[in-house]
């Protein structure tokens, strides 16, 4: 596992012709033709060039090398013996595009999972988990209903893979008409563990002034708990740490707040309690306030911050709520609409906070033992497969529209992955703290070094960048 850090391996293969997924008419999405390793595999009578790019990046990766073209190959079965805990981790933040662009830049596409799981499949698994910890929120069971998502599962249970479905979430928000409401604990706090970075998490640089960290619409007292000087605790799901392999299949999309979400990003859904995950800081970027959520002084947005930590702490009076939610979203948009530079939430790119919460979850993901404690090995292997078909540009994660790539790409490496989203994107990795600080020398160390950028496969089409990275996320073009 010590080769993890220095591998800087990636495949990449795209589509030909038209770019699209297969109608979920073709649901659960068998392979449209057939391959050595599946000798009693089904066909399908459409076609379906999805499969074939999941298992073309398999094969370039080099895993199960020498039994290539094989009834016996087994990629997957490099990283993890027969019996093993395997967890698959896909994008499933929403159950909604909140603009128009649609699902198919949205989320992890079922025929990209239904190829993954195909190879999970073949390691010989005691215990497969699908789950993620989407917004508070999302309708998991309304998710479960894009694009075949249902078949694809009930495809492999009923073939007898032990595959169970999870929604990692402690705190789910439901809309009954007008009003929000609040259920807490939905899984026990047994179902998890604390892992707690200390002073080396990322975060303590920055946590002098701990009670101004922030993630929207939670009670920010909760996360003083667990974020201060010397304790930044985060609370990963117990199958996450018991896994033997985790499958990461992220959504490659722009993101308001990250800059770009891809393999790093993703790891966001491991954790059960959103109160656990500093997203931004309170304030203004300027020195009399000393936050991140925007960028300069702006009295509108310093009395709806006030007005929102209020808020969070009444969510169980939803009528109270509601009145006070409203208030402070309309003195946001006064906000916006007097400086069109205003952005909310940490959305845009001085936001100092996130990077820090998304590297320390990967160094928690491979560092972290099945209690929690984090050692100084990596603890379990993780592979990232990509679904970049259909990407997402502009307002993501939960706004984005289409780009088509008709990519899919794999890496040991997570860090390496996000470089090369970054690039299928067209955004410039040094603009993305996220990137420019995931190759740093670190306890619990990420990544060594980024790919030769002269190996890098032809950009696409270069990507729209959310409001508030316009004019500093895309590459620059030399003069000619």
């Amino acid at each position: 596992m010590s080769d993890f850090v220095h591998s800087g391996a990636w495949a990449l293969r795209r589509l030909n012709g038209l770019v699209q997924y297969p109608p979920v008419s073709a649901s659960p999405y068998h392979p449209d033709e057939k391959y050595p390793e599946f000798p009693q595999g089904e066909t399908a009578g459409k076609p379906n060039p999805i499969f074939a790019l999941v298992r073309g990046v398999l094969q370039e990766l080099g895993l199960d090398a020498e039994r290539q073209g094989t009834p016996e190959w087994n990629p997957l079965g490099d990283l993890v013996k027969p019996g093993g805990k395997i967890v698959v981790k896909p994008n499933w933040v929403l159950h909604r595009n909140e603009a128009d662009g649609g699902m198919d830049c949205m989320i992890s596409h079922p025929s990209v999972l239904r190829a993954v799981l195909e190879y999970v499949f073949l390691t010989q698994p005691a215990q497969v988990t699908l789950g993620d910890a989407p917004l508070q929120g999302c309708d998991f069971e309304r998710l479960l209903d894009f694009g075949g998502v249902r078949q694809v599962i009930a495809e492999f249970q009923d073939r007898g893979l032990p595959l169970r479905v999870l929604d990692f979430r402690r705190t789910v928000m439901k809309q009954k008409g007008e009003l929000k409401q609040v259920a807490e604990e939905l899984r026990p706090e047994s179902d998890y563990r604390l892992v707690d970075l200390g002073p080396d998490s990322l975060l303590e640089a920055i946590s002098g002034d701990w009670k101004k960290f922030r993630v929207t619409v939670y009670d920010p007292r909760k996360m003083w708990k667990h974020h201060r000087p010397g304790r930044h605790r985060f609370l990963i799901a117990r199958e996450i740490l018991e896994a033997d392999l985790v499958v990461n299949v992220p959504k490659l999309k722009a993101h308001k707040k990250a800059g770009i979400t891809c393999c790093l990003k993703n790891l966001i859904g491991i954790n059960g309690n959103k109160e656990f995950l500093p997203h931004h800081r309170k304030g203004g970027a300027d020195a009399a306030h000393g936050g991140d959520n925007y960028s300069h002084a702006c009295w509108q947005m310093t009395l709806a911050e006030t007005l929102l930590d209020r808020a969070n702490t009444l969510r169980h009076f939803p009528r109270v709520y509601r009145f006070a939610e409203r208030v402070v979203w309309r003195l946001m948009r006064y906000a916006k609409k007097a400086d069109p530079r205003t952005q909310i939430e940490g959305s845009w790119y001085g936001n100092d906070t996130i990077w820090r919460t998304c590297l320390d979850l990967n160094r928690a993901l491979l560092y972290a033992d099945r209690a929690g404690v984090m050692q100084e090995s990596i603890q379990r292997r993780e592979i990232s497969i990509v679904d970049a078909v259909v990407t997402g540009q502009g307002e993501g994660p939960l706004a984005p529209d289409p780009l088509e790539t008709g990519a899919v790409f794999a890496v040991h490496n997570p860090a390496v992955g996000d470089f090369l989203g970054a690039h299928l994107l067209g955004f410039d990795v040094e603009q993305i703290p996220l990137l420019r600080h995931a190759f740093d020398s670190m306890r619990w160390r990420i990544a060594e070094a980024p790919p030769a950028a002269s190996g890098l496969p032809a950009g696409c089409p270069a990507a729209r960048a959310p409001k508030g990275w316009a004019g500093h996320l895309e590459k620059k073009v030399p003069p000619a």
